[in-house]
């Protein structure tokens, strides 16, 4: 048996822990205990996947930790006994709690045993070993002689919470007489919490760990908390002069190495990767330096603004010749809306690419990784009907309702995102956990349809990737007809559909007149020929023009794609 401190999130509850169960325990008797003290009693775990833990006994000391992590935003890291093989479950827990129980929950009793055996000659390992806690656990209640007699005894007498007190050993002793001064003041506000972090270290928290120089450059002094975890820098003038100049030294590594341009941002500007688009060196990429409020910073290499992208070709600024294009803004909202109706429902049959694709929306981002579903917005009523009564669309609400049943949420409703939010996301994970791993993916692809982007270049790529049939899914409708203007056109779509003899007997004709021609030939009616299966090449995939002039966003976003093939 090893006794570590191990953080929350690489903790999970077995499944073979007797207690464990679909709904949270009640932790009402322990949380307060919990919330001053922290966790006495070490959980009993052993090694799982991925350095991960399970937890084999401390499911409710578990549970309470994750509510007080929601309800301060972190919490320490958890003493566990680590198994090993062979060990017996029940005579470890017994052991651990018996040896617990023979220590004195009060933190300062602790403090002034643990002192005293250290007087005698005994290291934090020993003592560990004696009482059954970590060497972290010891090493923390010692650090409690860092605080004046005074505040120790506030602690002790439960006027003051376990946070306040890890905040006042970062306080020098005149800061922390400062502070004790306050709280004995009735007409005055003593500083408690969070709000005491900021109040010892001058309104600034900048860690150590962000530090580009090396520390001993840095000759002011640092504050360590009570756990020895965390360490800051209480000199801010100094170390902003050591990180600027660290900056800039950075800075000029990257033009050495031969970046063209290095964009530092001013401290707390963000850079958006969905603004900007990726560029290697050797064409004209920048690099971006962001520079957090506390002192972080971080590199983002190859970017070029999408302004800058656009204009960029050879190192010239390109000049756009401005033509009517053949599809109006509408017809391109009407075809992205078919294509990405056809392409998320042909990916519920793939749910490895739904996959790969969540994977890169983490690393890269996207106009909507926040995360919100697709609005699909539709440009009037016939368009929204058009699309609605689509039998991709029809195929794909049939797929989310088998899915949304199995996480217990409302099967009418209009996106499992939009259900989602009403649920505590600790609750959607626990239901997850009782699911199969292809329910789970069958989940995450339904999620991946609603958030993937219509008119998006993804659209494009998935379709061609998984070889998207538009012609099983799509039928020329009324919508459609309406959209198409232009008459060169509507005058290639009649000889594709009534052939190049009836086209050119009809290409005198109003743009009405054919478009009746058009719908007489896919109908089979007024004496037409009916064709069947038709389908026009902006909903291929990938989609081509029908004219010189373009102007139809798949076939661009489609050039896109084949671009970056070919290199």
């Amino acid at each position: 048996m090893e006794l570590v401190h191990i953080d929350l999130d690489r903790l999970h509850v077995s499944r073979m822990n007797m207690r464990n169960g679909r709904k949270p325990p009640s932790i009402d008797d322990i949380l307060p205990s919990i919330r001053e003290r922290g966790v006495l009693v070490p959980l009993l775990v052993r090694s799982s996947e991925e350095e991960t833990f399970e937890i084999v006994a401390g499911r409710r000391r578990y549970f309470a930790c994750l509510t007080v992590k929601e309800e301060e935003g972190s919490v320490q890291s958890l003493p566990c006994a680590v198994m090993e093989t062979g060990d017996d479950a029940a005579a470890l827990e017994a052991s651990l709690i018996e040896n617990v129980a023979r220590l004195d929950p009060d933190e300062v009793s602790q403090w002034e045993t643990f002192s005293k055996l250290v007087r005698q000659g005994r290291d934090t390992a020993t003592i560990a070993q004696t009482f059954g806690v970590t060497e972290l656990a010891v090493k923390r209640v010692l650090a409690l002689g860092s605080l004046l007699p005074a505040i120790r005894g506030l602690y002790r007498d439960d006027e003051i919470d376990r946070q306040t007190v890890r905040h006042l050993t970062l306080a020098t002793k005149a800061k922390q007489k400062a502070w004790f001064a306050l709280h004995r003041d009735p007409e005055s506000y003593a500083p408690t919490g969070y709000r005491l972090k900021a109040w010892v270290l001058g309104g600034e928290s900048i860690a150590t760990d962000v530090a580009l120089f090396p520390l001993e450059d840095y000759t002011g002094p640092v504050a360590s908390d009570l756990f020895g975890e965390e360490s800051y820098f209480t000199n801010a003038e100094q170390f902003w002069t050591l990180q600027n100049t660290a900056i800039e030294a950075t800075a000029e590594a990257y033009r050495k190495a031969g970046w063209q341009e290095i964009v530092t941002l001013k401290p707390g500007e963000p850079f958006h990767r969905w603004e900007h688009t990726p560029l290697p060196k050797d064409d004209g990429g920048k690099v971006f330096i962001t520079i957090s409020h506390d002192g972080e910073v971080e590199c983002h290499e190859g970017w070029l603004s999408e302004k800058e992208a656009r204009q960029q070709s050879n190192g010239e600024p390109v000049e756009v010749k401005r033509t009517r294009p053949e599809a109006s803004a509408r017809l391109n909202t009407y075809i992205d809306l078919h294509r990405h109706a056809a392409v998320r429902t042909v990916m519920l049959s793939h749910p490895g690419a739904a996959l790969r694709m969540a994977v890169a929306h983490m690393i890269s981002g996207s106009s909507l990784w926040r995360i919100i579903a697709e609005p699909q917005r539709a440009e009037g009523e016939a368009m929204a009907a058009s699309v609605a009564s689509s039998i991709s669309e029809a195929a794909f609400s049939a797929a989310r309702k088998e899915v949304v049943g199995e996480l217990g949420f409302d099967v009418n409703i209009d996106a499992v995102l939009a259900q989602g939010l009403r649920h505590d996301t600790s609750t959607v994970f626990q239901k997850l956990l009782e699911l199969s791993d292809d329910a789970v993916l069958s989940i995450l692809t339904i999620v991946m349809g609603e958030t993937l982007e219509a008119g998006s270049v993804m659209v494009e790529a998935l379709g061609q990737q998984l070889g998207v049939d538009m012609q099983s899914v799509w039928r020329a409708d009324d919508a459609f007809l309406e959209l198409v203007r232009d008459k060169e056109s509507i005058q290639a779509l009649l000889s594709e559909v009534a052939g190049p003899e009836v086209a050119a007997a009809n290409a005198a004709e109003t743009a009405k007149t054919q478009k009746i021609v058009l719908r007489d030939c896919l109908d089979g009616t007024n004496g037409r020929t009916k064709t069947e299966n038709w389908l026009p090449r902006w909903l291929h995939f990938p989609a081509t023009h029908y004219t010189e002039r373009g102007g139809v966003g798949a076939v661009s976003r489609g050039e896109q794609i084949s671009n970056l093939m070919d290199t």
